[in-house]
């Protein structure tokens, strides 16, 4: 499984928004790299940041 993923892949994965997916790249300074973000990075940064990072679960 990769480990940088586009924003559309990445939104898909995390059950969240495409364009929040960039917000969150923008707002924290997570960099995006040839259109890739860092998987475990964004999950972290989110974990950090007090927001969910795991897809919708009932």
């Amino acid at each position: 499984m990769p480990n940088h993923l586009t924003p559309e892949e990445l939104s898909k994965e995390l059950g969240i928004d495409r364009q929040e997916v960039i917000r969150v790249c923008l707002e924290e300074s997570i960099p995006i790299y040839q259109g890739k973000i860092d998987k475990s990075l964004f999950q972290a940064q989110l974990q950090a940041s007090g927001a969910s990072a795991s897809p919708n679960v009932p």
